[in-house]
């Protein structure tokens, strides 16, 4: 049984409130309900005049609703572009659409807000340096994944190659028919 709840839309429309271009796709959706279904969890949120979210009574109405399975959250964080493969959506299609590219390109403009408490120039440079490590980060692990895979591959033979794997195939095939040849010439010699 799906339960209904608030959520703290607070992070949302702080998202909502920088981007105009969002705001103005959803206003003109005021007024309607959309629900997020996740199976236990459910939650109903509603359009205001100035595009930006309220948590809806639980017993509204939803014009749209989007169910996914909270085994896919994860997945759905981790690579947004696809997030839409993993809901499925009933109800009013202008509506799940304006909710579709609005979720889809809202970003967080972290240096806009942290320059509000340290200044441009330091939230740049923050910024700029959280991205470096980040990238940093994400090379470091692919060099491990390699590391690993090359261990596995080379020194301590555990994984094989598809190629390799393709090549014993066929050794084992030409094996097989030159078995199969020799087989019938020592039935030719018997006779």
């Amino acid at each position: 049984m799906t339960s209904l709840f608030s959520f703290p839309l607070a992070p949302i429309n702080h998202l909502l409130a920088q981007q105009a271009w969002a705001r103005a796709r959803l206003a003109a959706h005021a007024g309607k309900v959309a629900r997020l279904d996740a199976g236990v969890l459910a939650v109903n949120c509603q359009v205001a005049a100035d595009g930006l979210l309220k948590n809806a009574a639980p017993e509204a109405t939803p014009q749209v609703v989007l169910r996914v399975k909270l085994t896919d959250v994860p997945l759905i964080l981790q690579n947004r572009e696809r997030a839409v493969s993993y809901v499925r959506i009933e109800g009013d299609a202008d509506f799940a659409n304006a909710i579709s590219l609005v979720s889809q390109s809202l970003k967080w403009e972290a240096e806009e807000d942290l320059s509000r408490i340290v200044g441009d120039i330091a939230a740049h440079r923050i910024v700029s340096s959280a991205r470096s490590a980040m990238e940093t980060a994400q090379a470091q692990r692919r060099a491990l994944e390699e590391n690993i895979a090359e261990y596995f591959l080379e020194e301590n033979p555990m994984l094989l190659r598809p190629q390799t794997v393709a090549e014993f195939g066929r050794d084992v095939s030409k094996l097989r028919d030159d078995i199969e040849r020799l087989e019938k010439r020592v039935r030719k010699l018997d006779r």
